[in-house]
């Protein structure tokens, strides 16, 4: 089975951050946010990987191509024109061939076991099944209508009135009919691929209940970041097993001042903190100097800002 890995987007909710490094590789607990995908993939046993890229697309293939990822054959799909998630999709159609194939977001971070996804898949004998999650935040994020074990609606597009506490993680199992229904201009998957399922043979439905972070927003990035938890005892140990990385908050290639108090903070590689800096709750990405006696509190900071790009309040 090959996978195909949505990593096209402009990452424009995470601007200025994204003006400098493409979203797939912005770093989350000093790892690439892609590796996390592909360290499930791998995983699962699925080693044959196309990704969708436009935005800084050489500086994604040139990072993909000098990292080791032993066993994974990953080749790109560039737009130079961006597509959407439907064209995007719909672009690659000859590359996946006639078999069933996995949907993945880039921009999650997840626990979401795919061998068991697949099996569920396999079971249902439905052309599509989308990995769903129960979160209070439906409603605010974009609620999935389901109903007989199906989905039905997309926020209310379909005007279903069915309402609930489900969201679609950015992963799904699906059949080569999806490609029917699908555009090769821009598009999104949901009104086009998604919607010809649910009205030509069912698009079921595979509830997760682990981790499941987006970070797709400024807050949600920083959250993944601080709220290491969940991450470090989920995922490092797969992590290092299967890729030889692993999430940490301190990269050992910094340099941070004996007397520098640092607490829940992630600190990428190459910064430095200077003397008698105070950083708390913050997210430094590879690069950042912080002059001495400074300090930082709920913050995201790179390396081309000259103030703290956004202050975020921890119960936001």
């Amino acid at each position: 089975m090959k996978a195909f890995v949505l990593a096209a987007g402009l990452g424009t909710r995470l601007r200025p951050l994204t003006e400098h490094i493409p979203k797939p590789l912005i770093p989350i607990l000093n790892i690439p946010s892609l590796f996390y995908t592909l360290c499930l993939l791998k995983q699962a046993g699925i080693r044959e990987i196309i990704c969708n890229i436009h935005a800084h697309a050489d500086a994604i293939k040139n990072f993909i191509k000098a990292s080791d990822l032993s066993g994974l054959e990953i080749s790109f799909s560039e737009e130079p024109v961006i597509l959407g998630t439907g064209g995007g999709l719909k672009k690659c159609e000859h590359l996946l061939g006639s078999d069933e194939f996995l949907l993945v977001n880039s921009d999650i971070v997840t626990d979401i076991n795919f061998t068991a996804l697949l099996q569920h898949h396999k079971k249902s004998g439905q052309p599509g099944t989308l990995t769903l999650y129960e979160t209070p935040e439906a409603s605010s994020i974009g609620y999935i209508g389901v109903e007989g074990g199906l989905v039905k609606d997309f926020k209310n597009r379909r005007h279903t009135g069915l309402v609930s506490s489900f969201i679609y993680t950015g992963t799904a199992v699906l059949s080569p009919d999806i490609f029917r229904f699908m555009k090769t201009e821009f598009s999104s998957i949901v009104d086009t691929g998604f919607t010809g399922l649910i009205d030509n043979g069912g698009l079921g439905y595979y509830q997760h209940k682990g981790l499941w972070m987006d970070i797709g927003t400024m807050h949600s990035y920083w959250q993944a970041n601080i709220n290491t938890a969940s991450i470090m005892n989920r995922l490092a140990a797969k992590m290092t097993q299967t890729i030889g990385i692993s999430p940490h908050a301190i990269s050992p290639e910094a340099f941070i001042s004996p007397n520098a108090e640092i607490s829940r903070s992630v600190i990428g590689r190459g910064c430095r903190i200077g003397e008698h800096c105070t950083i708390r709750n913050s997210v430094l990405l590879p690069g950042v100097e912080v002059k001495a006696g400074r300090t930082l509190v709920n913050a995201i900071v790179d390396p081309y800002s000259t103030t703290v790009i956004e202050e975020l309040k921890q119960g936001e």
